[in-house]
This record gives C-alpha cells, sequence and structure tokens, in this order.
C-alpha cells in the first residue's frame, strides 16, 4: 500500500479506536458501578446485551491496535526500521494482551447469570467475582504507550507530521510511559488514572484527522529533533 493509504487507514483505525475504546469503559462502567461484589454480579446480569457489546468493542479494539502496528510501521519504517519494528512489536503485543481479557469477561458473564446446579455458592462466586473484577488495562496499556512513544518519536523526527503535534504525542507517550507502570505497582490510584489520559486524548484525535486529510509528508532522513 502507498504512505497516503496508509496514513489514511491509520487514522480512521485511530477514531475507531478512541470510540471503542470510551463506549466499552462506560457500557461496562454501568454493568459495574454498584458497590460491592454482589451488587456488580447482578449489575453485569442486568446488563447482560451491554457487557455483550462491550466484548464486540473490546474485539474492535484488539484488531485496531494491530491495524495500527501495521501501518504506523510501514509509515515510520523509512525513518529508522529497527525502532519502527520496536514500536510495531509493542503495539502487537498490546493487541493480543488485549484480547486475553475477553475471557475474563466471558467468565463475568456466566458467574452473572449462572443458576442452578452449574452456579457456585455464593462465597466461590464472590472471590472469584473479586478476581476477575480486579483485572486493570494499564499492564496492556504499557505496551501501547511504549509503542506510541516510539512512533510519535519518528514522526517527529521526520517531520512527518505538524511538529507540534509530533512533539505532544512524544510528551503524552512518555507520560504514559512513567504513569502506567506505576499504577500496575499500586502506587498511582484515584483520579489521577483518569487525567494520565488526557494529553493522549487531545494527541490522537488531531493526529486522526491529519492522516484522513493530510496524510503524512516524505521523511526526512537527515534532519534531527
Amino acid at each position: 500500500m502507498t504512505r497516503t493509504t496508509n496514513a489514511r487507514i491509520a487514522g480512521f483505525t485511530f477514531l475507531a479506536y478512541i470510540a471503542a475504546g470510551i463506549t466499552s469503559m462506560i457500557l461496562f462502567g454501568q454493568a459495574t458501578g454498584a458497590e460491592g461484589i454482589a451488587a456488580k454480579l447482578a449489575g453485569i446480569a442486568q446488563h447482560k446485551t451491554g457487557v455483550g457489546v462491550v466484548i464486540l468493542l473490546d474485539l474492535v479494539q484488539c484488531f485496531s491496535a494491530l491495524v495500527l502496528a501495521v501501518t504506523l510501521y510501514a509509515i515510520t519504517r523509512e525513518q529508522d526500521p529497527d525502532l519502527a519494528m520496536l514500536g510495531m512489536i509493542c503495539r502487537v503485543g498490546e493487541g493480543l494482551l488485549g484480547a486475553t481479557g475477553i475471557p475474563s469477561t466471558l467468565a463475568l458473564v456466566w458467574l452473572a447469570t449462572a443458576t442452578g446446579a452449574d452456579a457456585p455458592d455464593t462465597g466461590a462466586a464472590h472471590a472469584l467475582g473479586a478476581y476477575l473484577l480486579q483485572g486493570s488495562v494499564a499492564f496492556t496499556a504499557t505496551f501501547f504507550a511504549v509503542g506510541s512513544t516510539i512512533f510519535s518519536y519518528l514522526l517527529l523526527r521526520g517531520r512527518m507530521i505538524p511538529i507540534p503535534l509530533a512533539w505532544l504525542g512524544v510528551v503524552a507517550s512518555v507520560l504514559l510511559v512513567v504513569a502506567l507502570p506505576l499504577q500496575v505497582a499500586g502506587f498511582l490510584h484515584g483520579r489521577l488514572i483518569s487525567l494520565e489520559w488526557l494529553p493522549m486524548l487531545a494527541f490522537e484525535v488531531p493526529l486522526a484527522l491529519w492522516l484522513l486529510i493530510k496524510g503524512v509528508a516524505a521523511p526526512g532522513r537527515t534532519q534531527s529533533v
């Protein structure tokens, strides 16, 4: 595919990824927003259709990560093939790790709706539910952050997109590279977890529109940042 085609596919995929991610988060939050494991499981049972939509949206996100891995690699490999390969591997890892969370969501649906002889006793159900619900996207997102840092740097170094936008991408990505491992380790809590994503959102939406409308410039091999 041409650079223009790859850029447009990447731009569309960025928007699809963001829309799927935000919608999935809202729907799952509606199902599990109550306090206590029993209430959360009851909410999942009541919102079974919504949780099913969440599973489909999670699949969209997984494949979006794979598409972005390939298209961003194709766009940036002329600038530095080794770094571009590392970025692609990180984004592929993001997609594959994201897919491993889908069975946990399916298990939650089964746990919340199982009846009769198939249903575990209350204590076991609550223990299993607590385990499944504690899953965090921060681990998977760390691979996203590293891949995003690499691709943003290559876009900046090659002057392929506007320099201020590329710098925003580098800064937003590095912020996540620092914050997400702290979140995984339990050192980052509360509102900061949401705020850490705002710079990335401010980068990816304009980037997606730029790629769709303008595409990318040919990389500047000899230019330095």
